[in-house]
């Protein structure tokens, strides 16, 4: 690749990391789709991590408390979202203390009452077995939903 090539991809990737925290993976895909192949593409990230254009680790820290805060996803989906962006379990784990234990239980509590103030189902069990789904599909910790949906609403018998 020219020299002058080579300089406007690293102008664009570096604009392109400005923009939002990105992971390394992410970085490798954008420079591939603009053209950058082998020795190229690995200085152009050395470049960026020396530059501190790329950092794993804060990358980490702004997904875990972004997807938490904004979506309010569970720490499994988090994980899940950090590993399949290739990020270091290290990272991983770094990032997750982003999120307050208390803000991540109330956070569960007031999802767990809204759904069930929206389910229409008549039937108690049902509507916790629904209530419960919910959360577990965005990533909380099925322990944790059913000790909370127990806390909110006991123990409910079977009819």
């Amino acid at each position: 690749m020219q020299s002058v090539g080579r300089t406007a991809l690293a102008q664009k990737i570096r604009h392109f990391c400005a923009f939002q925290e990105r992971s390394h993976s992410e970085v490798r895909k954008k420079l591939l789709n603009l053209g950058a192949k082998g020795d190229t593409l690995e200085e152009i990230i050395v470049e960026l991590i020396a530059d501190g254009f790329l950092n794993e680790e804060r990358f980490a820290k702004a997904y875990a408390g972004g997807k938490f805060r904004m979506k309010h996803w569970g720490r499994i989906k988090i994980e899940r979202g950090l590993q399949n962006h290739g990020v270091s379990a290290r990272c991983i784990a770094t990032g997750m203390k982003e999120i307050p234990e208390d803000d991540y239980l109330n956070v569960v509590r007031r999802l767990i009452e809204q759904k069930m103030s929206e389910e229409t189902e008549q039937d108690l069990f049902i509507r916790r077995d629904k209530v419960s789904r919910f959360l577990i599909g965005r990533g909380f910790e099925p322990d944790l939903v059913w000790e909370q949906l127990k806390r909110e609403f006991g123990s409910i018998p079977r009819s």
